[in-house]
């Protein structure tokens, strides 16, 4: 998976207010099974596997196994990749706007008028 499509792939995870809500539970509380992780939520067992499912093909959860449980785990590294897109994207426009806020302050002559210097 390359970069670019890793990070589509964690965005269109995260535009979900379940699955956020699920990342959100995971890194308050820790791992979880898909039992204590469906609790909250009015939807089937299926409903939330699906949800865990795209969670962890974007690389933002891992299952792993405890004797007879399988608990679901919060990958912190994928959510850093993502805090430095948004770190990188933000510096990019703040660069441009402070360009724009030093052109709108610096004085601005009017343009010349074609035959402002001939007398007619």
């Amino acid at each position: 998976m390359t970069p670019t499509s890793a990070l589509s792939e964690t965005f269109a995870a995260l535009g979900d207010p379940t699955r956020l809500a699920i990342l959100g539970r995971l890194a308050s509380e820790g791992d979880m099974t898909v039992q204590e992780i469906a609790r909250p939520f009015a939807m089937s067992l299926p409903a939330v596997s699906q949800h865990l499912k795209v969670l962890e093909r974007a690389g933002l959860i891992s299952r792993g196994r405890d004797g007879q449980k399988r608990p679901c785990r919060l990958e912190a590294a994928r959510l850093a990749e993502t805090a430095l897109w948004f770190d990188h994207t933000r510096a990019a426009w703040e660069r441009r706007f402070d360009r724009l806020e030093r052109f709108l302050a610096a004085p601005q002559s009017p343009p010349a008028s074609k035959g402002e210097d001939h007398e007619p």
